[in-house]
């Protein structure tokens, strides 16, 4: 299939691409399956709390079993105990396990995802980056010009060095290359942005 390719001054020409990317059957519940499991690792789990058998001290019982007219007790590292161990308290990031992602669910989102930008024209494709883009204020004119506001934008590795400095105080952009966005990325952003290299480099990697 052929897609628009706009360059800087607006002109259109066409670009053929993968249907199995850029047409590819919009699957609602891996998107949702996919979504869930990326976010989930994305979460930090850093509070930890000491259990019983982590808290330092003597293990010996604190009076005898019987006899003392008290209630049974073991150590001073009992969790009922100032200073003792903390019962089902959080327990740092290596006692969570981390949700497995397939390399073919990894795929088939992105290639859903791309597909349904595309269906609701919020898929952009420019021309390769040229030239040098030094200011921001100079950015944020081509910004203005083709609404990319809101946008993730995945650059071939030459576009990115030439506009990466003058786009990255522009608020609610995102500039990345192909090895370094996820399908959370494409639905946070209300449009996706390529250029024609970098739908190349994508073809290579999620065909």
């Amino acid at each position: 299939m052929k897609l628009d390719k706009l360059n800087l001054n607006g002109k259109k020409d066409s670009i053929e691409v993968l249907d199995k990317i850029f047409s590819a059957k919009v699957n609602k519940k891996l998107i949702s399956n996919v979504l869930y499991k990326t976010n989930a690792n994305y979460k930090g789990r850093h509070a930890k709390t000491k259990q019983q058998n982590e808290v330092s001290g003597p293990t010996s019982k604190i009076y005898a079993q019987k006899g003392t007219g008290n209630a049974r007790h073991a150590s001073r590292k009992a969790p009922i105990f100032v200073g003792g161990g903390v019962a089902h308290g959080p327990k740092g990031e290596l006692a969570y396990k981390k949700r497995k992602l397939n390399k073919s669910e990894k795929k088939e989102s992105i290639a859903s995802l791309i597909s349904e930008k595309k269906i609701n024209n919020k898929l952009i494709v420019f021309s390769d980056f040229n030239s040098v883009i030094k200011k921001t204020k100079e950015m944020n004119v081509i910004v203005n010009k083709f609404e990319l506001t809101n946008s993730l934008i995945i650059l071939d590795k030459s576009s990115k060095e030439k506009i990466e400095k003058s786009i990255r105080n522009i608020p609610n952009i995102k500039v990345t290359d192909v090895n370094h966005f996820s399908a959370f990325d494409i639905v946070k952003f209300k449009k996706i942005v390529f250029t024609e290299s970098s739908i190349k480099e994508l073809e290579k990697r999620y065909a």
